[in-house]
């Protein structure tokens, strides 16, 4: 009584979630090292962080606050490209939690990037189907192709 289309069907399903889950795992544990890491050297992780940040108006993993643990905070405190506004962000404003609440974003950088992600996994889904189908096309093409020329050889003789 089991349809065995709808068993494949759900461990396909399965694998996805387990595959989407590992990658959102290694992205928070990255994302984390990042900004333990952040500007130790000017590196293209630091700069990556940047460019979240800034382009998602976000900061820091799960909030803004995760900057505390860092090493980079201790020095120079939350970094400028977690303000929301760049004239009004002092470096004093960043070295303070508090004061540094109200200038820059709160929200973390984990959960939106992420959700993009989801939000675009159909999009992506949708164009590997299509190269899938011209590739099948491509395939039925080329059987065909191989059969005429076998037929037209015998012809030949």
């Amino acid at each position: 009584m089991w349809d065995h289309g709808s068993q494949s069907a759900g461990r396909s399903s399965t694998a996805a979630e387990t595959s989407l889950l590992q990658i959102k795992t290694n992205f928070e544990s990255n994302l984390n090292l990042a900004l333990r890491d952040y500007n130790v050297t000017a590196d293209r992780h630091s700069e990556a962080v940047d460019t979240i940040q800034r382009t998602l108006h976000c900061c820091g993993v799960q909030n803004y606050s995760d900057w505390e643990k860092t090493e980079y905070f201790t020095q120079r405190g939350i970094p400028r490209s977690c303000c929301k506004s760049q004239d009004d962000c002092s470096e004093e404003d960043l070295k303070d939690v508090r004061k540094a609440k109200l200038k820059v974003f709160v929200d973390g950088c984990f959960f939106l990037v992420t959700s993009t992600m989801e939000s675009k996994m159909s999009v992506v889904a949708g164009i590997s189907f299509g190269i899938a189908c011209f590739q099948l096309v491509g395939i039925i093409l080329a059987c065909c192709l191989s059969q005429y020329i076998t037929n037209n050889q015998y012809e030949m003789v």
